[in-house]
């Protein structure tokens, strides 16, 4: 099952925090000049001064509706099941006129879904072959509460910096990674060493390790590399599963390439559990307003007892306004699940899929075509026990397990609470008749590839 939001315009987006090695330097108030003095105005008479300045206000107030009203009709609503790499788009209060509507319900449903294709993430890394034992845990004491600076002094050396390179071309993936081990498990974010032949880890002393490929997760965005090192400095793993909103946080992170290395910033929990999607993929995060950049990824989040708690990976971005302080981290208790498998298998076993493609069906198309509503299924994967079981593109789910569903969420989060194995009983309408359909959970390896 997967969904996705309708804001496919890229007006706003979630933007990944690696980076190349360029980037543009820019002043409080717009680019900076060669000399590195801000681009300014010249003095105006009072007349014009007043006369300009009515014009500002109202083209400050245009801009304001025009925003308000692309924001109010673009609300975006971010689904997170990091198991579904596929699924349409929809802006499910659209409101079409009654004489627009095609004849076939299903005619409909093909224009106004758009399949998203997800690719996987792909790393040409060399792979380290050799058998691991480690096993990341989540301290539950936390000691002593930090001041900044002595966060700072007790963290930093376990962060490092990720070059990811691509044969033939000049330029470099750049971003952030944790230390797991003192000799040499590493972890970032998938997205950094994406389309990389080869990685280097340069740690806080300014050495550089050649690394290989554990194991790279596209959905979950995270991958552990192995150099050869020891005398490393391991970070700790807190738990996420407890925090709340306002909590003080800190990231330690290398924005923007190597000239700034190491840097610390800091803020608060801005809240739990967002459900963000990105690139047709979809996760569950924590936001945060601590200032994060590209290059940051793969960095951890800290609590203020210097605990990783969260490993930091996008931020929102915009073209038509100014974003600032919506940034994103995948919790800790992702993290160990995560890690735990790629260590163990190489890759993540274990995570549950229904199979199926859905999308929420507006209450005026539902009424319009006479249908129930619920969810339609767009697509069905093959080889999962769904499209064994007979489910089909143009089905209508209207209860999982007994219950009516009629958002995506109800069905992730009662997939969520079942393993590889567990059955699901849907609901199906079909052709004016409703049916129950009993299907088994797959691992999403077997599936999504």
């Amino acid at each position: 099952m997967s969904w996705y939001n309708s804001d496919n315009d890229n007006s706003n987006w979630y933007k990944p925090l690696e980076t190349e090695s360029n980037w543009t330097s820019y002043g409080p108030h717009g680019p900076m000049g060669a000399s590195g003095e801000e681009y300014g105005t010249a003095d105006l008479p009072r007349k014009d001064k007043k006369r300009q300045s009515i014009r500002l206000i109202g083209c400050a107030v245009l801009a304001l509706l025009l925003v308000g009203a692309f924001v109010y009709s673009r609300i975006m609503d971010f689904n997170p099941a990091p198991s579904f790499p596929e699924g349409p788009e929809y802006d499910p209060s659209l409101e079409i006129p009654a004489g627009d509507y095609p004849d076939s319900f299903s005619d409909f449903f093909d224009s106004f879904f758009t399949q998203v294709e997800t690719v996987p993430a792909e790393v040409r890394i060399e792979k380290y072959t050799s058998e691991l034992s480690f096993e990341l845990s989540l301290e539950q004491e936390k000691g002593k509460e930090l001041s900044l600076g002595e966060l700072y002094s007790e963290c930093a050396d376990s962060v490092v910096s990720i070059k990811g390179y691509v044969d033939e071309s000049a330029g470099y993936n750049w971003g952030t990674g944790v230390v797991l081990t003192a000799d040499g498990l590493i972890l970032t974010n998938t997205h950094v060493i994406d389309g990389c032949d080869s990685a280097e880890v340069i740690d806080s002393a300014g050495q550089t390790f050649d690394a290989k490929l554990v194991g790279a997760d596209s959905i979950s965005d995270l991958a552990v590399l192995k150099v050869e090192a020891s005398g490393l400095h391991p970070a700790v793993f807190g738990e996420s599963a407890g925090l709340t909103v306002g909590e003080s946080v800190a990231a330690i992170g290398n924005p923007l390439g190597d000239t700034f290395t190491g840097t610390l910033t800091n803020g608060i929990i801005s809240a739990i559990d967002r459900d963000v999607t990105y690139n047709g993929r979809s996760m569950t995060l924590m936001q945060t307003n601590t200032a994060l950049n590209e290059g940051n990824s793969g960095g951890p989040l800290f609590n203020m007892y210097g605990q990783v708690i969260g490993i930091t990976n996008m931020k929102m971005m915009s073209t038509f306004s100014s974003i600032e302080g919506i940034g994103f981290a995948i919790p800790s208790s992702t993290v160990k699940n995560v890690v735990n498998s790629i260590v163990s298998f190489g890759e993540v076993r274990g995570r549950p899929s229904i199979g199926i493609t859905v999308g929420q069906i507006p209450a005026n198309v539902a009424l319009h075509y006479e249908m129930p509503e619920g969810l339609y299924v767009s697509a069905v994967s093959e080889g999962s026990d769904a499209e064994k079981k007979g489910i089909v593109p143009g089905d209508v789910v209207t209860k999982v397990d007994g219950i009516p569903v009629v958002d995506t969420n109800q069905v992730n989060d009662m997939k969520n609470t079942k393993s590889v194995g567990d059955t699901m009983l849907f609901t199906i309408w079909r052709s004016g008749e409703e049916s129950e359909i009993e299907v088994s959970l797959v691992d999403t390896n077997d599936i999504y590839r």
